[in-house]
């Protein structure tokens, strides 16, 4: 494949449209709309003063994370999980992804003894729903943090938060690495990558798989180097979303 041939024109290198609508929500605390093109993620992120039974008096606050998919986000409409009467594996494993990368640029202690549940729902699925999970729910979780210290559950001085924190897909479709993998890319990829990373360009996870046949090393440090580049662009977002009300990109 070459460069000018992915479905939606972009080169191997490129990110999709990203967008950010801060403040999204006008209940929660922190919350922001994330597109990565035709994927859509709401975050919410909860403020509660207080912590779960097990961590009280201990002077530290917890980070904690839920992901879900609306019904008819994907092309056919799936039956949400709380009819079910169980959440599903994926669910869970994505959950607990976004939780992770959220609790690694956190300083639980300066936090204090503060709990922020992040809820990141899926409105439209494209691929790259947990990355793009991710990537917004930093942004309702610095907007969630700041809301603590006006409302003085948080010391004035205090620096919760350490870094950004945002998680892009990579992979290998018909030979070539790629960035940020749409659905039509993501269903034919020969090796699938999520990566998290934070804004200093610290590895938080890689989840790599090769879906046919394996990945050397040198395909593997392409797809990592395609990854930093697109989490260096990501941050970049972040952090002009934070500073206003909206920001767009094209990839």
């Amino acid at each position: 494949m070459t460069e000018t041939t992915r479905a939606d024109g972009r080169t191997t290198e490129g990110l999709r449209p990203v967008t950010i609508e801060r403040g999204w929500s006008r209940q929660a605390e922190g919350s922001a709309l994330i597109s990565f093109g035709n994927t859509r993620v709401l975050c919410t992120a909860s403020f509660t003063n207080g912590v779960p039974r097990w961590m009280t008096g201990k002077g530290r606050g917890w980070v904690t994370a839920e992901y879900a998919m609306l019904p008819r986000s994907t092309n056919e409409r799936m039956d949400r999980e709380s009819v079910k009467g169980r959440i599903g594996g994926r669910t869970h494993e994505i959950s607990r992804l976004i939780g992770r990368s959220l609790r690694a640029v956190v300083d639980m202690k300066a936090l204090g003894e503060n709990t922020i549940v992040i809820d990141c729902d899926v409105l439209q699925a494209d691929g790259g729903t947990r990355t793009a999970a991710i990537t917004g729910a930093y942004v309702a979780l610095a907007d969630a943090l700041e809301w603590g210290r006006d409302h003085r559950f948080i010391g004035q001085k205090a620096t919760p938060l350490l870094d950004s924190v945002s998680a892009v897909s990579v992979g290998i479709v018909d030979g070539a690495p790629m960035l940020d993998l749409a659905y039509v890319e993501d269903v034919r990829a020969e090796t699938d990558m999520n990566v998290v990373v934070t804004g200093r360009g610290l590895f938080v996870e890689v989840q790599g798989t090769a879906e046919g046949a394996p990945f050397d090393r040198r395909e593997l440090d392409s797809l990592l180097d395609l990854a930093l580049a697109g989490t260096s662009q990501l941050a970049e977002v972040q952090r002009a979303a934070l500073a206003s009300s909206e920001l767009g990109i094209e990839g």
